[in-house]
């Protein structure tokens, strides 16, 4: 014959396995961390013009948090996967107006404009989310190698294909390579956790 409490102590047991599980569960939320992103080196002033033919400076994207890579419109290896990853990103921070895009050319010789227009057209760049800039070669290699750390702007038209994430006070945050799934995926997010900030 089983003893009388023997119920009580089972219910007892089990609200005590239910209120542990919920106290864990709840310590481990709270323990969750913000991803720790370094900080690069800071993007200098700059005064360029964008596909549009607006004059774009360092103070029209601060208090922005963007996402920039190099390219050039006549290029036939990387920048068209590039443009495509890059749009790909685009929209899923689209609903977020606080990030924008910044695609710095390395071929001013080329990339007016309006040749950027064309370009930017051909993957649905919005021109109010996706900048694409050109002009005087140094000011060009100021910001892409100085600044973001990812090329020359030398004649040479070789360039990296890194992104790079910058902060609202033009600091370089990340750099992530466009061709990786899980570094767009992150990329996407740490740019979201900077734009609530």
């Amino acid at each position: 014959m089983r003893p009388f409490y023997e119920p009580e102590v089972k219910t007892v047991t089990m609200r005590a396995s239910v209120a542990i599980v919920a106290l864990l569960t709840a310590g481990l939320g709270g323990c969750s961390r913000a991803p720790e992103l370094q900080k690069f080196g800071q993007v200098p002033e700059f005064e360029l013009v964008s596909q549009t033919g607006q004059k774009v400076t360092l103070a029209s994207l601060k208090g922005h948090v963007w996402i920039a890579d190099t390219i050039f419109t006549q290029c036939q290896g990387p920048c068209p996967m590039m443009t495509s990853k890059m749009r790909r990103v685009a929209a899923e921070v689209a609903a977020v107006p606080a990030i924008r895009i910044v695609s710095v050319t390395v071929d001013p010789a080329h990339d007016t404009p309006e040749a950027l227009l064309g370009y930017s057209k051909s993957f649905h760049a919005n021109p109010e989310q996706w900048l694409f800039l050109t002009g005087a070669p140094e000011v060009l290699n100021r910001v892409s190698l100085d600044g973001l750390h990812i090329s020359k702007v030398d004649g040479s038209l070789e360039h990296g294909t890194r992104f790079a994430l910058v902060d609202q006070n033009a600091e370089v945050r990340g750099y992530y390579q466009p061709f990786n799934e899980e570094q767009l995926k992150q990329l996407v997010a740490d740019a979201k956790y900077l734009a609530a900030r």
